[in-house]
């Protein structure tokens, strides 16, 4: 049953009383050197020993009187009448958790998954859940599984993996329209793990990296496209400027030369072309004089 259990042990306050009636019905019947206290004393502490029980602060429980509800008690020490009443189990109203588990389910687009997930309710109404169903523990369990299995079969398998706060909402919804009636509230659903088939997800990795590899083509080719049309621009402006066409390559050899046992070649078209044949030799003889 869980946490909400028939109790059968004495509680400790009864046992205390029925001590403290024995003693005193034996120091009388000492005194008295009658035995009559003795009895009388042990009479009462057998009645109180079994008529007075004990709930903790977070339960309560149900006292039948002859098959009938006569109502809760609890928490505390309360008294029941022996042979005559009956208590039902203790229900701990604390929140509590039942872990839910739907294997291989098949998801809207045919997926076989495995679905864990956590169930956070509790008790608001014990004398509905007592008296209205006959095991709202294993109610509970039963119905989150199968409020689960229906919400993945309603669901594809990238809302699952990506929508696990809206999965659980839903069948705390769908749980708590079903659990109010019996006094039970369920707060909230966390969905704890998906799993899918080694296969499977083998196959998703490949196609999650083919779509990256496609990303970064496209981002290359568009670097690409951006770079020519640069190139075009630059073009269209050294072709109507030739002056600054020579600046822009002297600065490039200078860029070149500039560190010590560096060498460039030039085609001589371009050196003729630029008029640098004059400053390549300058910079020649002085980079071999600094040696």
């Amino acid at each position: 049953m869980g946490q909400d259990r028939y109790r059968s042990q004495l509680s400790g306050v009864a046992v205390g009383l029925f001590a403290v009636c024995a003693l005193a019905g034996a120091g009388l019947a000492r005194v008295l050197d009658n035995r009559a206290p003795l009895f009388a004393g042990l009479s009462v502490g057998i009645y109180l020993l079994f008529s007075i029980k004990i709930a903790d602060q977070w339960e309560k429980v149900a006292v039948l009187r002859l098959g009938r509800f006569v109502g809760l008690r609890g928490p505390g020490v309360f008294h029941v009448i022996p042979i005559v009443d009956r208590l039902s189990r203790y229900v701990d109203q604390r929140v509590r958790v039942a872990n839910v588990t739907a294997e291989s389910t098949l998801t809207r687009d045919t997926v076989p998954v495995n679905v864990d997930a956590i169930v956070f309710w509790l008790v608001w109404n014990a004398e509905k859940s007592i008296l209205e169903v006959e095991d709202f523990v294993q109610a509970i369990t039963m119905s989150a599984q199968t409020g689960l299995r229906e919400s993945i079969g309603r669901h594809e398998l990238a809302q699952m993996i990506t929508e696990r706060e809206m999965l659980g909402r839903e069948l705390q919804r769908i749980l708590d329209e079903k659990t109010n009636p019996w006094g039970i509230t369920v707060q909230s659903v966390e969905i704890r793990d998906v799993r899918i088939p080694q296969a499977l997800e083998d196959a998703m990795s490949r196609q999650a990296q083919a779509e990256r590899e496609r990303q970064a083509r496209i981002i290359l080719g568009q670097a690409e496209t951006e770079i020519s049309e640069k190139f075009s621009q630059a073009a269209l402006t050294y072709q109507n400027n030739p002056v600054a066409l020579h600046l822009r390559a002297m600065n490039m050899l200078y860029e070149a030369i500039k560190e010590r046992g560096s060498m460039v070649i030039v085609p001589s078209s371009a050196v003729e072309t630029m008029g640098l044949g004059g400053t390549l030799a300058t910079a020649s003889l002085g980079g071999a004089k600094a040696q």
